[in-house]
């Protein structure tokens, strides 16, 4: 179970994941080892997954993001799929899905050439039967934040 200031901790990482741990110690009122000891037990617990950094994808050339929704045949090539996602690095997510199609993946790639031979080599993978796929034309919010409250 977490409590107020493992909520206050959580939000604070979100906020600015590089925040050290004395500061951290300074806005919620305990000491050093105990933040370590707090952050220890929400990595161990699964409720912190990664420290990362965003970088801009343009910077890198990365000019196209996309959704690809696919639709795999029968739950035989699941497993496959999943690993061929898994292996490639342009594909940035990959979700399980209701609706049109069975997965949808978020991409990004360099150009529309890029892409072009990206959607060529999904639709070779073993099950996949149809692919629908929808170029974002510009982003306005994007995030892995949630908003995090004690419930009372």
């Amino acid at each position: 179970m977490i409590d107020e200031i493992d909520i206050k901790i959580l939000n604070l990482l979100q906020n600015h994941g590089r925040t050290r741990r004395n500061e951290i110690a300074e806005h919620v009122g305990l000491s050093i080892p105990s933040v370590s000891d707090r952050l220890k037990k929400l990595e161990d617990n699964g409720f912190i997954l990664q420290y990362t950094t965003v970088l801009n994808p343009k910077k890198f050339g990365k000019d196209i993001t996309a959704f690809i929704a696919v639709k795999v045949d029968s739950s035989k090539h699941y497993s496959a799929f999943i690993d061929k996602a898994n292996d490639n690095d342009e594909v940035l997510e990959c979700h399980a899905i209701t609706g049109d199609g069975s997965h949808l993946l978020k991409i990004r790639t360099e150009n529309a050439t890029s892409l072009e031979k990206l959607l060529s080599k999904i639709q070779s993978w073993s099950g996949v039967t149809d692919t629908r796929t929808s170029i974002v034309l510009s982003t306005t919010k994007e995030s892995m934040k949630i908003n995090l409250t004690m419930k009372r």
